[in-house]
């Protein structure tokens, strides 16, 4: 077992889904402290802390897709290079060394 799977669409949308979760816990996180006693002000520091980490994890999550992406495209993608090379000393084009020929 490798541990390397491919990017998929579900793997986009549950990325989306988590994103919205954590948001919406953003929202129900300090509903819930003002709703058992704890301060507003304490209230409000806990959904600012918490929409800067969704926020970190968002964009972590979008840069790992787009890793991920590029990684699998590079898998697919045909490789540049020389495929048939000639002999050892011939090369194509270019300038030639030796020979007296006059250069017009």
């Amino acid at each position: 077992m490798s541990g390397h799977r491919p990017p998929s669409a579900d793997s986009a949308d549950s990325a989306t889904e988590v994103v919205r979760w954590a948001a919406f816990s953003c929202v129900l996180v300090p509903v819930v402290l003002v709703w058992y006693g704890s301060s507003l002000a304490g209230a409000a520091g806990t959904a600012l802390g918490l929409a800067a980490v969704t926020a970190v994890c968002r964009v972590l999550l979008r840069r790992s897709e787009r890793g991920a992406a590029r990684l699998l495209a590079e898998e697919h993608a045909p490789h540049r290079g020389r495929r048939h090379r000639s002999g050892t000393g011939s090369h194509r084009g270019g300038r030639h060394t030796g020979g007296n020929s006059p250069v017009a």
